[in-house]
C-alpha cells in the first residue's frame, strides 16, 4: 500500500465553492482533490472514545490507518479497541478486509500521504483550533480536513488555513453501530470534496448526509439536543428519576437504548462540553441542564468510560 501522495492530481485554481453555490468570499489558491484515496492512508487527531470507532471504520478495507494522541493510555486502548472489534466488523462491510492501524505521539509521522484528516479531539474551541493551525503546514497540500465537532462549525476553523475550500465538518455518531456521517460545509468547501466523500464513504460501510446550509448541530443533532436538553430538564426539576425517562423512552419508541444511556457511551464530560457551546450561541437557554451534568462531571462520574456516570457500569 503507498504512503505517499498520488501524483495524480486534477488541479486547478478554484474560487472557494459551497456545497452546491459560490461563496462569497473568493479564495484564489490552487486545489487538488485527492486521486486514489482508497490507496492512501487516513488520518485520525485524537484516540478518545469517537476517535478510535472512527479509525476501525476506515480499516475495514485492507488499508492504513494512523490514530495522533499525546496520551499513550489513549492510544493503548484505541489500539485494543480495534484489535478486538475488527474481525467481527468487518465481516459486515462489502469487500472488507483488515488493514493496520498505527498509532503516534507524533503529529507529523501520522500525516504523510493521508487523503483524509479527520480532528476528533475534546470539543475545547481553542484545542481544535491548533490541530487545524498545525494541519496547515504538516498535512498533504490534496488533503482533505475535516473536524468531527458537533457544535463548532467548521468555518470556525477556515481561518487557519491557506486553502479552506478543502475543509469541512464530518460528524460521526457512533459507529460501528451507528454509521450515518453529517458533512457540512465550511462555507467555502468546495463542491467535489462532497461528491468524493458521498462516493467513497460508503465503501467503508458509513452513509453520508449533508447539511444543505451550515446549521449549528446539523441534522439529527439538532434535534438530539433538544431531547438531550429537555430531559435534563425533566431530572434537574425532580419530576423523575434517568431511570424513569429512559424507561418510558424505550418503552415508548421501541429502542433499546434510553436518553441518559447514550450520553453515558458519549460521556458526560463531552456532553458538558456541547452544552456550554450551545449555551454561549443561544444565551436563553436554561441553566438547569448544565448545572445537572455538572455535579456528575465534577464528581468524576463520565459515563461508561469511568464505570459510572447517571448509571454504574462494570
Amino acid at each position: 500500500m503507498s504512503t505517499g501522495s498520488s501524483n495524480a492530481h486534477s488541479e486547478l485554481r478554484i474560487g472557494a465553492v459551497a456545497n452546491g453555490g459560490p461563496s462569497d468570499e473568493r479564495h484564489e489558491v490552487s486545489f487538488a482533490v485527492p486521486q486514489d484515496p482508497m490507496t492512501r492512508p487516513v488520518a485520525v487527531i485524537g484516540a478518545g472514545t469517537l476517535g478510535r470507532r472512527i479509525a476501525l471504520m476506515f480499516a475495514t478495507r485492507g488499508g492504513e490507518v494512523r490514530i495522533y494522541d499525546p496520551s499513550a493510555n489513549a492510544r493503548r486502548d484505541a489500539t485494543e479497541y480495534v484489535g478486538s472489534e475488527l474481525p467481527e466488523v468487518v465481516q459486515t462491510v462489502p469487500s472488507g478486509t483488515p488493514g493496520r492501524v498505527v498509532t503516534t505521539d507524533e503529529l507529523a509521522s501520522a500525516l504523510p500521504g493521508a487523503w483524509l484528516v479527520i480532528e476528533a479531539v475534546p470539543e475545547k474551541f481553542e484545542l481544535k483550533l491548533s490541530v487545524f493551525a498545525a494541519l496547515k503546514e504538516a498535512a498533504d497540500p490534496d488533503a482533505i480536513l475535516t473536524t468531527n465537532s458537533s457544535s463548532y462549525p467548521s468555518s470556525s476553523f477556515a481561518s487557519t488555513l491557506s486553502a479552506p475550500e478543502r475543509l469541512l465538518n464530518a460528524h460521526f455518531f457512533m459507529p460501528p453501530a451507528q454509521r450515518a456521517v453529517e458533512l457540512m460545509t465550511s462555507g467555502t468547501t468546495d463542491s467535489r470534496v462532497f461528491e468524493l466523500l458521498r462516493a467513497v464513504l460508503p465503501e467503508y460501510g458509513l452513509h453520508p448526509f449533508v447539511a444543505r446550509r451550515e446549521s449549528m448541530g446539523f441534522i439529527f443533532n439538532r434535534v438530539w439536543a433538544a431531547m438531550k436538553r429537555e430531559v435534563l430538564q425533566v431530572v434537574a426539576d425532580g419530576v423523575a428519576a434517568p431511570e424513569d425517562v429512559d424507561a418510558l423512552w424505550r418503552m415508548n419508541t421501541g429502542l433499546p437504548t434510553g436518553i441518559f444511556e447514550g450520553m453515558d457511551q458519549v460521556g458526560l464530560d463531552v456532553v458538558l462540553d456541547i452544552e456550554e457551546n450551545y449555551a454561549r450561541a443561544y444565551p436563553h437557554l436554561s441553566e438547569a441542564p448544565r448545572q445537572l451534568l455538572r455535579t456528575y462531571v465534577d464528581a468524576g462520574h463520565l459515563g461508561v468510560k469511568t464505570g459510572r456516570g447517571f448509571y454504574p457500569y462494570e
